[in-house]
């Protein structure tokens, strides 16, 4: 593929729709692993919390699981797989991992101080991030030699389980549990280490408070100057109901306006919402957005009785969003929570005949 200078990603968004991959954590409930698959070996003797549902931690004791859905995605049609990292800061693990002092009230900034600069912490959250991605990166090469076809590794960096711009306590509105440099400092950890571990771009995704994004976006730029690299931005945010907000306030317009400064390539929407209920914000973004346009919902709204938590199969769920790809609205699409190997597989069938969305850009990506 002639990619006249610029970035391989770029050269495949100006040819054609980009698969992403699905969820990850659903595929992971189909293992129904055990509290000893978790801890593995190494952490076998780990006091604390139970490790169940450290989905990170797999890349360290079943890195063989992790593996084998990226091939089955992969195998399915994706062009990028994410790794598994979506809390794999020091703040979103703090809940399994962290071995010191914990507080004896609320969690404050006090408190996230001493999670972001635990040594011990940012040890192990570094080694999760690098062997994440080298797990992805190994078998994104596998599926292509075998194919032909390039693939990509996207570091995924989520959104974390505190806000920088709200208050977790109804009774106190001023209070923040944690500040900007807090957030910058657990993104860069995690940021340094995808890095280094291979990633060809950074999604920074499931953003529902704009200030985590941003801190995000500083640590990773921070992390490429360090590291002497530059790699493609790709940025999702999630409208959390129908009023067509985040959780801080913003529309998806000023959302883009605030993160424009990080020059993505990619822009989207993700998670929370549904084909259905997301449709209109993913139409909007694509009126106003100057970035090539992703966008991958979940499999409708939370359904404890469907087998996935989500009650969309890949054969309701691929039309409803293979007509924002005829609409022109797409340039890359994919799959959220309750997503599988048979839905990326179904939307690969039903994107392939529509053109992508028509983006003009100066900026080149190398």
């Amino acid at each position: 593929m002639a990619t006249n200078g610029l970035h391989p990603l770029e050269a495949l968004l100006r040819e054609r729709i980009v698969l992403l991959d699905g969820a990850m954590g659903t595929m992971i409930q189909r293992y129904k692993l055990s509290e000893a698959e978790y801890r593995g070996e190494r952490f076998g003797d780990w006091k604390g919390k139970d490790l169940k549902g450290s989905l990170e931690l797999l890349n360290l004791t079943r890195p063989e699981v992790v593996e084998e859905i990226h091939a089955a995605y992969l195998n399915a049609g994706a062009d990028v797989v994410e790794t598994n990292t979506f809390s794999g800061t020091t703040i979103g693990l703090n809940d399994f991992l962290f071995q010191g002092e914990p507080t004896r009230g609320r969690k404050d900034q006090e408190f996230f101080q001493r999670v972001v600069d635990d040594a011990d912490l940012r040890e192990l959250v570094y080694e999760i991030n690098f062997k994440a991605a080298q797990i992805a990166r190994r078998a994104a090469d596998r599926v292509a030699n075998e194919t032909g076809q390039q693939r990509f590794v996207g570091g995924s960096m989520g959104p974390l389980p505190v806000a920088g711009s709200i208050s977790p306590d109804v009774n106190d509105p001023a209070f923040r549990a944690v500040s900007f440099d807090q957030l910058r400092q657990t993104y860069f950890d995690e940021a340094k280490a995808l890095l280094e571990g291979g990633v060809d771009l950074f999604i920074v995704e499931t953003i529902f408070d704009t200030l985590n994004g941003k801190a995000a976006l500083f640590a990773i730029a921070d992390a490429l100057e360090k590291i002497g690299r530059k790699v493609p931005l790709m940025i999702s945010g999630t409208v959390i109901d129908k009023s067509g907000r985040n959780l801080s306030g913003q529309t998806v317009e000023a959302s883009l306006i605030s993160i424009a400064h990080a020059e993505p390539l990619i822009v989207g929407l993700n998670c929370s919402l549904g084909p259905d209920e997301m449709e209109p914000f993913v139409e909007e973004l694509a009126r106003v957005s100057p970035y090539y346009m992703s966008a991958y919902p979940n499999a409708g709204l939370p359904d404890p009785l469907s087998p996935t938590g989500f009650p969309e199969t890949a054969e309701t769920f691929a039309p409803k969003v293979a007509k924002w790809a005829e609409n022109g609205w797409l340039n890359v699409v994919g799959g959220c929570c309750g997503t599988t190997p048979d839905h990326i597989r179904a939307l690969a069938k039903l994107t392939q005949k529509f053109s992508p969305r028509a983006v003009e850009r100066n900026t080149k990506h190398t």
